[in-house]
């Protein structure tokens, strides 16, 4: 285990759903929002890379906040799908839908921040406490004022159990939020059959049961309450009981059964069997209940699910807790400063800060990958269940087993986790990015690679294309703090280059686009990387000389070994192939070959798809293709009425197709006459 690791930049539970185990802190829902997994995205309706930056966006359930340029909440929202909802408001604005106020509120967006959730249902409940707390301007209100009911069990020697739309700071545990009446007050009624639970409001302690001021009420007559209020009970067998209605409540039935049939089986063997009975009702009652629940599940079993992705210098962590086989939970932490550490590693870290804070350890652990120590790890976690285990509040806990599922269902529930972490990872990084100061790793590393004065925060990529001598063209790809700016990618024909002359082309495209760049007094890039050796980086660099722009650093990157090749240095620079630096010049170089070959494929694809019918003006491929669908041949075109083709291409292009065979048929008819 690491002794030294830095500790998460960021952590915190994401908003509790029902039976959630891990809601210790008295938080409302607002503020368990803020602390939960919250990402943001800067955007606005003029922004050239919207619809790229907008596929970012997850698919899963949740709610987003839209937020002005000083960042204020203007709008709140739930969506099952977050990627579609909030992608919808742009391109109804951009088509020109909706109202003014509509409109308004999409120009004023610069901001918008995500929340996932497990359900659309949980997405209703935090939209309804957003709204209620930050009363955005361009909200509705929800008709449905009321907030969402909560089960409290009380911080009381005797405590109560009761249902409140109201938490407050005081000890006490809350279950829930729960968003269907029915279902709450069944589980309320189950609780009470199973639990002779008090339903008194006396704030009953010793001195309160030493000065008899109470008699028992009729629930103590009939057996729905034990008589604390008179010392019938102990404070102990009544905490006892408390904490089989926590477990129930936060999902972890199968203790509660096997300590009920327990309790049977010992009234039974001792003849006392109208206390075992007792106990059998108990079961059966918590049977049926269980039977209702949902799981996901069919192995009964606690267990926690852990994945990790990491990118550049920074991690993320997530812990998925599945109790009695029901998902109740989820938690996430973020790492810095693992740049060049081993996942392995981060995992470790994990485990120990995640760990060394619960409350409750599962039998089962699953991992994504294999630790390099485990038996160091179980006996530390073992170790851990007896410190939990003699806790007075806390369940008796079995030792651990670290497990690293290889097939099956359980392998499909890391990789969701998985899938789960990365989404995080990139989220964060996406935050880190709006910093104006802020320079990625990767750059500050490819600075120090290849002794740049300073980090390459533009960088551009060119690549040649050719098939067989003919169609050569040319790629320019944009990279911006390591990202791709695809709105900024361009694309050439080559012009002034016969047959196949990888160099010259080269000269070419590089001279047009830093001509280009200068006569507009635009930005110049930090960093220039040629697709190819020292062939196209000498030529490409006798352009920036005839410019005068040769103090921009230019590298070439030969592709068989990876080589990296500079100017006026005759050996080549051979990174490691583990290094952030040559994974970056890789990803651009493969880029700028990918935007190169399929513009190439494109010219390819219309040259190779000409009929008579594309030597129509106001005729292009689709029409053509469209009219030979459905006509079959040129021929059938010519004798299609003109109304027929009004309808497949539009009054225009029906003239001009109507003119282009009368030409057709006036030239036929010339001939004849000439050949008679």
């Amino acid at each position: 285990m690491s002794d030294t690791f830095p500790l998460p930049i960021y952590d915190g539970d994401d908003y509790p759903p029902q039976f959630d185990d891990e809601a210790e802190q008295e938080e409302d829902a607002l503020t368990i929002a803020a602390e939960g997994e919250q990402f943001r995205l800067s955007v606005t309706i003029d922004d050239f890379t919207l619809e790229e930056r907008l596929e970012t966006l997850p698919k899963n359930p949740g709610v987003y906040q839209f937020k002005n340029g000083v960042g204020k909440v203007i709008y709140v929202g739930k969506a099952k799908n977050l990627k579609n909802r909030v992608r919808s408001y742009f391109q109804n604005y951009r088509r020109g839908e909706g109202d003014a106020k509509f409109r308004a509120l999409v120009e004023r967006i610069s901001d918008v921040e995500l929340l996932l959730t497990d359900s659309d249902v949980e997405a209703l409940i935090l939209e309804n406490t957003l709204i209620k707390k930050l009363k955005p301007r361009y909200n509705v209100m929800l008709k449905d004022d009321k907030t969402y009911p909560w089960v409290c069990v009380t911080n009381e020697p005797y405590p109560r159990v009761f249902i409140t739309r109201r938490k407050r700071h005081d000890g006490s545990k809350y279950y829930g939020p729960y968003t269907e009446a029915l279902y709450l007050r069944y589980l309320m009624r189950t609780l009470r059959e199973i639990f002779p639970i008090r339903t008194c409001d006396y704030d009953i302690d010793d001195d309160f049961i030493a000065r008899k001021k109470i008699r028992v009420c009729l629930e103590y007559h009939i057996k729905r309450c034990e008589g604390p209020c008179e010392g019938f009970v102990s404070q102990t067998d009544y905490q006892a009981m408390i904490k089989k209605v926590k477990q129930i409540l936060s999902g972890r039935t199968k203790d509660v059964e096997k300590e009920l049939l327990e309790e049977m089986l010992w009234f039974s063997e001792n003849m006392e069997f109208e206390f075992a009975a007792q106990k059998r009702d108990q079961l059966a009652i918590l049977a049926e209940y269980v039977n209702k629940q949902k799981v996901v599940t069919d192995e009964l079993v606690d267990r926690d699910i852990f994945a990790v992705a990491s990118e550049e210098d920074d991690a993320c962590g997530i812990i998925f807790k599945v109790r009695d086989g029901k998902i109740v939970g989820k938690q996430q932490f973020f790492f810095a400063n693992v740049e060049g550490k081993e996942q392995t590693e981060v995992l470790e870290a994990l485990l120990e800060r995640y760990y060394s804070a619960a409350d409750y350890i599962p039998e089962e652990i699953f991992l994504p990958f294999e630790l390099p120590d485990p038996d160091t790890f179980e006996a530390w976690l073992s170790r851990r269940t007896r410190e939990l285990s003699n806790d007075e509040t806390a369940d008796a806990m079995k030792p651990p087993k670290l497990t690293v599922p290889k097939i099956g269902e359980k392998v499909k529930l890391i990789s969701m986790v998985q899938s789960n972490a990365k989404f995080l990872l990139g989220e964060i990084k996406i935050q880190k990015l709006k910093q104006d100061d802020f320079v990625p790793h990767v750059l500050k590393a490819l600075q120090r690679d290849l002794h740049l004065k300073k980090p390459p925060r533009h960088i551009e990529c060119f690549d040649n294309s050719h098939f067989q001598g003919s169609e050569t063209v040319s790629s320019m790809v944009y990279f911006e703090n390591a990202k791709a700016k695809k709105s900024e990618y361009r694309k050439y024909k080559i012009l002034t280059v016969q047959g196949v002359d990888d160099f010259a082309s080269m000269k070419e495209v590089v001279y047009r686009r830093y001509a280009k760049l200068i006569q507009d007094n635009a930005e110049l890039p930090d960093l220039i990387v040629i697709d190819g050796g020292k062939g196209q980086l000498s030529s490409a660099y006798e352009v920036l000389k005839e410019l005068k722009i040769d103090h921009i650093p230019i590298i070439g990157l030969a592709k068989r070994l990876e080589e990296v090749f500079e100017v006026g240095k005759s050996d080549s620079l051979l990174l490691p192939k583990s290094s952030s630096s040559l994974r970056l010049l890789q990803q651009i170089r493969d880029e700028a070959h990918r935007f190169a070959i399929t513009f190439h494929r494109s010219l390819r694809d219309k040259r190779t798809l000409q009929t008579e019918l594309t030597q129509i003006p106001g005729v292009g491929k689709k029409k053509a293709m469209k009219l030979l669908e459905e006509c079959g041949s040129v021929e059938g075109v010519r004798h299609t009425s003109e109304p027929e083709l009004v309808r497949l291409v539009g009054l225009a292009a029906m003239k001009k197709i109507v003119e282009y065979f009368k030409e057709q048929e006036a030239i036929g008819a010339q001939e004849n006459i000439i050949a008679e």
